[in-house]
């Protein structure tokens, strides 16, 4: 018996070494039937979380973009998701800090346990460091630790500090519009923060009196 299960083995062994691989289009296939058949929806968390956009295909099977190099379907991505952001309807940027950072330190919202009217947090002291008071943060992400102090925004409200104040709130929006594979959320674009909420963030990062500035 032992003879024979060792012959088993060799064939299956020898079977593996001279079959071709299957191409990116069925292991593809295969994977989204695996994800429809083994994740089901409960709650408020629907399937529809599980289908991928452009940006989540061309990170997560960069070998798929047949035909395209990866750096010019990155740039693409980009592109796309920049002209996705929303701006502050009413130009206003800033909010209220003390709000902001209720929200940072919030992970409440979005899973199967919460309900459809649950306020949503932020959740971003789970990847950064905000303040030095926090004694539990993520290190995923860079720290933000005086984040509008050393970019040298005094006034947020200045001609010199639109830049940067309009580029932290394009990145918390939609941080797939400056880096194709980045970590972070999309929190404006995915709909987990409001304008709103994102104003008051943006007011934690950046006002002057905010303590992440002190």
């Amino acid at each position: 018996m032992n003879r024979i299960a060792t012959l088993a083995a060799v064939a299956v062994l020898a079977g593996c070494a001279t079959s071709s691989s299957p191409d990116s289009a069925a292991l593809q296939a295969k994977f989204d039937a695996m994800i429809q058949a083994d994740f089901k929806p409960k709650g408020i968390a629907t399937l529809d979380r599980v289908k991928q956009d452009e940006a989540q295909k061309l990170c997560s099977n960069p070998e798929a973009w047949a035909g395209k190099s990866y750096e010019a379907a990155r740039k693409r991505v980009e592109q796309i998701n920049l002209a996705a952001v929303k701006w502050p309807s009413d130009g206003k940027y800033l909010g209220d800090w003390k709000q902001g950072e209720r929200i940072a330190q919030s992970g409440r919202g979005l899973t199967y346990t919460d309900s459809a009217n649950t306020v949503n947090g932020g959740n971003c002291y789970n990847c950064h460091q905000i303040d030095k008071a926090e004694i539990s943060h993520g290190t995923i992400g860079p720290s933000l630790w005086n984040y509008g102090k050393l970019r040298g925004v005094s006034d947020p409200n200045a001609p010199a500090s639109q830049e940067i104040v309009k580029y932290t709130w394009g990145k918390i929006w939609n941080a797939k519009a400056y880096n194709a594979c980045s970590n972070m959320p999309r929190a404006g674009h995915m709909g987990i923060l409001n304008e709103e909420q994102i104003r008051h963030v943006m007011a934690l990062l950046l006002d002057p009196k905010s303590p992440v500035n002190q």
